[in-house]
């Protein structure tokens, strides 16, 4: 009789058992939630997340005008020197180097064409932290100026654009061999981290290259380059 309740017991409690636990963890979760959605923590994620968009959107909206004050000193240089009076290209280095920050702007609509991803000179450390720069040959770092876009030639980075520093600043840039290329290092859209770092040269991904090449190839005046913080 007693081994007979003991056996009713053992079915009883492999019955409840799994259910029971089962109910539990289902409460447990139910009063994180509760939690979770009343503490606050929940609203501080959203609304951390609308300024981090609104913060983007600002961002932009700040950087069309920044262009469009450097457009306003490029045209008089543009029109002053013979280069092409429609589209320029714009490298603003206070940006990341994860958010596009090479421009070609649209000179007769004052406005940004399309943008990209550009590197920017180690300054032949292993990796450089911030922004250094320097016009020294050897130097390894990006040069700030305005430069000419010369003549493509294909070299150990397939296609790539001889490019004539016009100001102090910059007036190694040949002798130093800074040129415009593409390497595969470089993402074809905006990512959160650094992207790689090159010898000074300002390089973009090559898919950004094809889009620029025919730009560059159908001009018929030298297109300005500025590479400006």
């Amino acid at each position: 009789m007693e081994f007979r309740w003991l056996r009713i017991l053992s079915k009883l409690n492999h019955f409840f058992m799994p259910r029971t636990k089962a109910l539990l963890v289902f409460l447990v979760f139910l009063l994180l939630f509760s939690w979770f959605t009343s503490s606050g923590i929940w609203k501080r994620i959203k609304t951390n997340n609308s300024i981090h968009s609104v913060k983007e959107y600002h961002s932009e909206n700040a950087e069309v005008e920044k262009l469009k004050k450097k457009s306003t000193e490029a045209i008089s240089f543009i029109k002053k020197k013979g280069y092409n009076e429609s589209i320029c290209f714009f490298i603003d280095m206070t940006l990341p180097s994860g958010q596009n920050r090479f421009f070609v702007y649209d000179v007769a609509r004052d406005t940004i064409q399309r943008s990209g991803l550009v590197t920017h000179g180690r300054c032949n450390e292993m990796w450089l932290e911030g922004r250094k720069y320097s016009n020294e040959p050897g130097c390894g770092c990006t040069s700030l100026g305005k430069y000419k876009i010369g003549n493509p030639y294909y070299g150990k980075f397939g296609l790539a654009y001889k490019l004539y520093g016009l100001d102090k600043t910059n007036d190694n840039a040949f002798k130093r061999f800074v040129v415009l290329h593409s390497h595969e290092c470089v993402p074809e859209t905006e990512v959160r981290d650094e992207i790689c770092q090159s010898d000074g040269c300002p390089t973009v991904s090559p898919q950004f290259l094809h889009q620029l090449k025919p730009l560059i190839k159908q001009s018929s005046n030298p297109i300005l380059l500025w590479i400006f913080e």
